[in-house]
C-alpha cells in the first residue's frame, strides 16, 4: 500500500536508495566505451573483443530485464533490487580484476544481469511506495537525479582511467552498492504485487538470451573472419533459438513477451521505430568517444566530457518535446527527430586527426543531442500510449527492451560492416576511415528511421483513450519512462504509467 509522503524521511532515503541504485546501473551501460582504448591496450584485446566488453553487459540486460520485473512483482521489488545491487557489485568486482580480457568479458555479462535485477525496482519501488499525489514528482525527480548521475558518468571514467587505472571503473561500484544496500534494507518498505500470479518464464528468458548471443556473435565476428563454419552455426544456432522462443512464448502460461501485445498496430510501428532509430545511433555512442582518443588525440577524461552537452540539451528540451507532442501529436518530431540526429551524425565526418572541439566536435553533438530531444520523448510516450492500459507497464517494459537489443545488434554489426576490426585502434588512419563509414551507415538507418515513422505512426495515438496518458500526463509518462538521452530506463513495470 503506498503510504510514503515524498517530503517525509523515509520518502527520501528511498529516493536515495533508488537513484544511486539505477544510476549504478546506467552509469556503466555508457561509462565503459570511455575506457575501451585503455582495457584493450592493458590485456592486449583486439577490437572485437572490446566490442563484447559492450554487448555481453547489454545481452544479458536486454535478456533478463523482462524477467527482473516479474520476479519483484512476485517475490518483493525491494528483496529483488537488493539482490540485483549486491549481484551488480560482486560482478563488477570481477570485472575490476579480471586478468585477461575473456575474463571481463564473462564478467560484463554476469553485470547485466544483475542490472537487469535491479534496474525494474528503482522505478517500481518509488510507484508503489508514495503516496499519489507524491508519485509524478518522486519519479521526475528520479528521472532528473538519474539523468544527471549518467551524465555524469562519462567525466568520472575518464578520470578515473587517466589518473588511476580502467580498473576502477569497476571497482567503484563496489562501496556505492554498500550504501545503496544498506540504505534500502534499512529504510525502503517491502512492496509486491498481490495479483501477481503463476510461474516465471525461465525458459523464455534462456531462449531470449540464446537468441540474441547467437546472432550477436554472428554479426561481430563476421566481419573477423568472414562467413566460416562458426559465424554460421552461431547465427543457426540464434535463428533456432528465436523459432523456439516464438514457439514458447505462444504456449507457456505465463509468458514473459504476451504477443498480444503486438496486435495494436500502432504500439508494433512504435516499436519498429525505435528498433531502427536505436539501432541507429547505438554505434556512434559506442565509436565517438574512441575516434576521440585514437585519432583525435583526446585523453580518457576529455573524450568523456566531449559528449555532456547531448545530456545537457536533452534535460533543457525533453519535457518541452513532449508537451509539444501532447499538443500537436507524436508523427512530426519522431520523423524529424531521427533526420537531424542524422545530420549530428554526419557533422561528425569533421572530426579527425587533433579535432578542435569548439568548431568540429561541439557543432556535432549539439545538433545530434537536439535530435533525441525532438525525438525520444514522443517516441516513448507513443509506445506507451499505443498498448492497452492493462498492459503500460508491460508495454514499457517491451520499448526498453527493444531500444536495449537495437544498439546491441549495431554494436555488433556496423563495426565490422566498416572494417574496424583486430587492432585496429591502434591504427589511427584506418581506424578513421571505419569511424567514417559507420557514421554513414548509422546516418542512413537514422533517416531510414524518420521515414518509417512518418509512414506509420498516427498523430492521435496520444490522445485521453481508456486510460492512456492524456495529454497533460504525457510529459511525465515519456520524461519518467524513456530516460535522459539514452536508451529508456523504464522496464516491465506497469508502475510507468502516470499516476492518476
Amino acid at each position: 500500500m503506498s503510504t510514503l509522503a515524498y517530503r517525509s524521511p523515509a520518502g527520501r532515503w528511498l529516493m536515495l536508495a533508488t537513484i544511486l541504485g539505477s544510476a549504478m546501473a546506467g552509469i556503466d551501460a555508457t561509462v565503459v566505451n570511455v575506457a575501451l582504448p585503455a582495457i584493450g591496450e592493458d590485456l592486449d584485446a583486439d577490437f572485437t573483443t572490446l566490442q563484447w566488453t559492450v554487448t555481453a553487459y547489454a545481452l544479458t540486460l536486454a535478456s533478463f530485464i523482462l524477467v527482473g520485473g516479474v520476479l519483484g512483482d512476485r517475490f518483493g521489488r525491494r528483496r529483488v533490487f537488493v539482490v540485483g545491487v549486491v549481484w551488480f557489485a560482486l560482478a563488477s568486482l570481477a570485472c575490476g580484476l579480471a586478468p585477461t580480457a575473456e575474463v571481463l568479458v564473462a564478467a560484463r555479462a554476469l553485470q547485466g544481469v544483475g542490472g537487469a535485477l535491479l534496474t525494474p525496482g528503482s522505478l517500481a519501488m518509488i510507484q508503489a511506495s508514495f503516496v499519489a499525489e507524491d508519485r509524478a514528482r518522486a519519479i521526475g525527480a528520479w528521472s532528473g537525479l538519474g539523468g544527471v548521475a549518467t551524465a555524469a558518468g562519462p567525466f568520472l571514467g575518464g578520470w578515473l582511467v587517466d589518473v588511476v587505472s580502467w580498473r576502477w571503473v569497476f571497482l567503484i561500484n563496489a562501496p556505492l552498492a554498500v550504501l545503496v544496500v544498506w540504505v534500502a534494507w534499512r529504510h525502503v518498505p517491502e512492496t509486491r504485487d498481490p495479483e501477481a500470479t503463476g510461474g516465471v518464464d525461465v525458459a523464455g528468458a534462456l531462449l531470449g538470451a540464446l537468441t540474441l548471443g547467437g546472432l550477436t556473435y554472428a554479426l561481430t565476428s563476421a566481419g573477423e573472419t568472414g562467413l566460416g563454419t562458426g559465424v554460421l552455426a552461431a547465427a543457426a544456432v540464434g535463428l533456432v533459438a528465436a523459432a523456439l522462443f516464438v514457439a514458447v512464448e505462444r504456449r507457456v502460461a505465463a509468458p514473459m513477451l504476451p504477443f498480444s501485445v503486438f496486435r495494436s498496430v500502432q504500439f508494433s510501428a512504435a516499436n519498429a521505430v525505435t528498433f531502427v532509430v536505436y539501432g541507429g545511433f547505438g554505434a556512434l555512442f559506442f565509436l565517438l568517444v574512441i575516434q576521440l582518443q585514437v585519432v583525435g588525440g583526446y585523453t580518457a577524461l576529455a573524450a568523456g566530457v566531449a559528449t555532456l552537452p547531448i545530456t545537457v540539451v536533452m534535460l533543457l528540451l525533453s519535457a518541452r518535446s513532449g508537451a509539444l507532442a501532447a499538443r500537436i501529436g507524436p508523427r512530426r518530431q519522431m520523423t524529424a527527430g531521427p533526420v537531424v540526429c542524422a545530420v549530428g551524425a554526419l557533422l561528425m565526418l569533421r572530426v579527425g586527426t587533433d579535432a578542435a572541439y569548439l568548431t568540429e566536435v561541439l557543432p556535432a553533438v549539439l545538433v545530434f543531442g537536439l535530435g533525441l530531444a525532438i525525438m525520444v520523448s514522443p517516441l516513448t510516450a507513443t509506445a506507451l500510449a499505443a498498448a492497452p492500459a492493462e498492459h503500460a507497464g508491460l508495454a514499457s517494459g517491451v520499448n526498453n527492451a527493444v531500444a536495449r537489443t537495437a544498439g546491441l545488434v549495431a554494436v555488433a554489426a556496423v563495426p565490422a560492416l566498416a572494417g574496424l576490426t583486430g587492432r585496429v585502434y591502434d591504427d589511427p588512419p584506418a581506424f578513421d576511415a571505419g569511424f567514417g563509414t559507420a557514421v554513414v551507415v548509422s546516418a542512413v538507418v537514422l533517416v531510414l528511421g524518420g521515414l518509417l515513422a512518418a509512414l506509420t505512426i498516427r498523430d492521435d495515438v496520444l490522445a485521453d483513450d481508456g486510460g492512456r496518458p492524456a495529454p497533460q500526463d504525457v510529459d511525465d509518462a515519456l520524461t519518467h519512462c524513456g530516460g535522459l538521452g539514452g536508451t529508456p530506463q523504464a522496464t516491465r513495470t506497469r508502475d510507468c504509467a502516470p499516476p492518476r
